[in-house]
């Protein structure tokens, strides 16, 4: 199998967490679940095979993609396909990083799945041409870092804005209210401004965090004194955690462990 990951120079590494390209991916399931993480997807198929979403109950399907589609930032997990011997290129949006180059209000993409032509029109099609035409990673690279560098524009949060939202970041629950406290105008502008630019509010986006701080604390772990963790992420009880735990990632803390969910990729589960 083929990984490969791009670092990017200044200014696009501000805006954007990762770019990879995969190839000859074998997964041992066909379905999988993807936990929220608070960031934006632009995702390329790069080998004529159809995605799919789909209920998160039922696990019927409910939504199919080819070529580029957008993922935006989700609530909740979402079940999607895990096609075998697959290739894709993935950009990977900070937090912070999607709205100078989708040009809308990240919140209107939010708990959606869309092709992307729809936002980013045919210039996004004629991206996903260019990468089918060029062979290495590199190559590919290349291509899609001329793209955002081009459909880069400088329409940035304020800068007060963004320290909201780094404080959001690395502070627990408890520290909310005082964090909320320091912006210079009302608690409706700040919710307003986060969702037109980053997609969540505050609130939901601490959340996100709090639960993503917790797999990695219980990654690779043999035993795991669950009420200590709930206690130190700030839930007011046993049952608030296990509540928020299942509507992250659809199992309760102890069914994750009984899948052996905390051994593998952190946001990635087999499904089937």
């Amino acid at each position: 199998m083929v990984f490969e990951t791009h670092t990017l120079a200044s200014p696009l590494n501000e805006f954007i967490e990762s770019i990879f390209h995969y190839k000859g991916f074998m997964p041992d399931h066909s379905i999988e679940r993807v936990v929220p993480t608070g960031h934006l997807y632009i995702l390329f198929e790069l080998d004529g095979i159809e995605r799919h979403t789909y209920d998160n109950e039922s696990l019927t399907p409910n939504g199919t993609f080819s070529k580029v589609w957008i993922s935006g930032i989700h609530k909740n997990y979402l079940s999607i396909s895990a096609p075998q011997n697959s290739e894709m290129l993935v950009i990977q949006f900070k937090p912070t990083g999607a709205y100078p180059f989708l040009h809308i209000p990240i919140h209107t993409l939010n708990n959606l799945v869309i092709n992307a032509e729809k936002i980013l029109g045919n210039e996004i099609l004629d991206l996903h041409n260019s990468l089918l035409q060029n062979s290495s990673s590199n190559d590919k690279f290349k291509v899609v870092e001329n793209w955002l560098n081009l459909r880069h524009e400088k329409k940035y949060p304020d800068k007060e804005l963004l320290a909201i939202f780094g404080e959001i970041s690395i502070h627990g629950i408890n520290e909310y209210q005082k964090i909320i406290s320091l912006y210079s105008k009302t608690q409706k502008h700040l919710i307003n401004q986060f969702k037109k630019y980053f997609g969540l509010t505050p609130k939901n986006f601490q959340r996100i965090f709090r639960f993503n701080e917790i797999l990695q604390q219980i990654q690779g772990k043999h035993t795991i004194e669950w009420s200590q963790i709930a206690y130190s992420c700030g839930y007011a009880d046993q049952s608030h955690f296990i509540k928020e735990f299942k509507e992250f990632s659809g199992f309760n803390p102890q069914e994750f462990i009984n899948n052996e969910f905390n051994k593998d990729e952190p946001n990635f589960f087999p499904l089937d």
